[in-house]
């Protein structure tokens, strides 16, 4: 019959333990980095859009009044008028703000140009980092496109 000798143990040691550990905490270190990057790229995406989104209800809103709205019909938090609702919702900038321009926390501007009815307008975005052919920092869309 086989002895088995009590001072022979199987298990880890601590360095091999300490090793696991450090590996493991590397590699959440890097997933948690690249998780913050896609964030802060999904957020300019957004940015882009909501701009693209506005741009187009204020288009419809142009061809059928023959101007762009006011700042007070912009205030009301919607773009419509004489019953038709071009965009139910102005979208918000989405949050944290995470880009270089300081000027109003990254929120959408609006300001029509010209005078009542406006043959224009700017609308005002700030981006944290170059997202889809357009620079980071503070632009400005206007009806011939993005800047």
């Amino acid at each position: 019959m086989k002895q088995i000798n009590p001072m022979s143990k199987k298990g880890f040691t601590l360095i091999e333990l300490l090793v696991v550990i450090a590996i493991i905490g590397l590699l959440s270190t890097l997933a948690v980095v690249a998780l913050n990057n896609a964030r802060e790229k999904s957020r300019d995406a957004k940015r882009i859009a909501d701009v693209k989104q506005m741009q187009t209800a204020l288009e419809l809103y142009y061809n059928d009044n023959n101007g762009y709205p006011s700042t007070t019909d912009w205030s009301t938090g919607s773009i419509a008028a004489s019953g038709v609702t071009y965009m139910a919702v102005l979208p918000t900038a989405p949050t944290p703000y995470d880009g270089t321009c300081t000027s109003a926390n990254g929120t959408y501007s609006y300001t029509p140009v010209g005078s009542s009815p406006y043959t224009s307008y700017t609308l005002g975005y700030c981006l944290g980092a170059a997202t889809g052919g357009v620079a980071a920092g503070a632009h400005n869309a206007n009806p011939g496109g993005l800047e």
